[in-house]
């Protein structure tokens, strides 16, 4: 985020150990950020109920969303800039995936638009996915008001997306070089292997 040009930061965690992000970044001065916020999230409700608790942070401006377990190769820095010059609405970005059913995965139509983001299909339609990087406008809090909790009892951020998609205001870009999440014990080992290789 600091390499996309984005100065003004803010964390929400959760859980028992929240308190050790302040301990590691602190302020973030020396990370070269003008401001650091935190935020708590009480209980598992979603990433949605997450972003929610930015809405004052943001205060009506476009803002990048960034899930902690994501890791790129390369800047988003491109893709920032995009948002930066789009009207307003929302974008997200994509990737190839061996494993879509794990993911969001976005269907895709003959001008290349998304016309659709289905949450872990068993039968996907595309290898096409959705990271954890979204970039929105403040219409998102609203979007997020309106939404209801999904069967595990969360404010999914794959109904947030297709709220954009059926109102024709969200747009996608495929990044350049490798992406994973973190999330588990093999995509953190991928992704402590691929960091060892880029640092070769």
């Amino acid at each position: 985020m600091i390499n996309a040009g984005i100065d003004q930061i803010m964390i929400v965690t959760g859980g028992n150990n929240a308190g050790s992000f302040l301990e590691l970044i602190g302020n973030g001065e020396e990370f070269g950020l003008k401001e650091m916020h935190y935020s708590y999230q009480k209980g598992a409700g979603g990433i949605a109920e997450a972003l929610s608790l930015a809405e004052n942070f943001t205060a009506g401006d476009k803002f990048v969303v960034i899930l902690g377990d994501n890791i790129l190769e390369k800047s988003i820095k491109p893709y920032v800039d995009n948002f930066k010059c789009q009207q307003g609405g929302a974008k997200i970005l994509l990737t190839k995936s061996m494993t879509p059913e794990r993911f969001g995965v976005a269907e895709i139509d003959d001008n290349n638009n998304v016309t659709c983001i289905v949450e872990k299909p068993r039968e996907p339609k595309s290898d096409s996915i959705v990271i954890g990087v979204y970039m929105y406008d403040g219409e998102v809090f609203e979007a997020i008001k309106q939404q209801q909790r999904s069967d595990r009892g969360e404010l999914e951020i794959t109904d947030v997306n297709n709220y954009y998609i059926e109102k024709s205001k969200l747009t996608s870009d495929f990044i350049d070089g490798w992406w994973t999440d973190a999330g588990t014990i093999p995509s953190l080992f991928k992704a402590n292997a691929l960091l060892k290789d880029n640092n070769e």
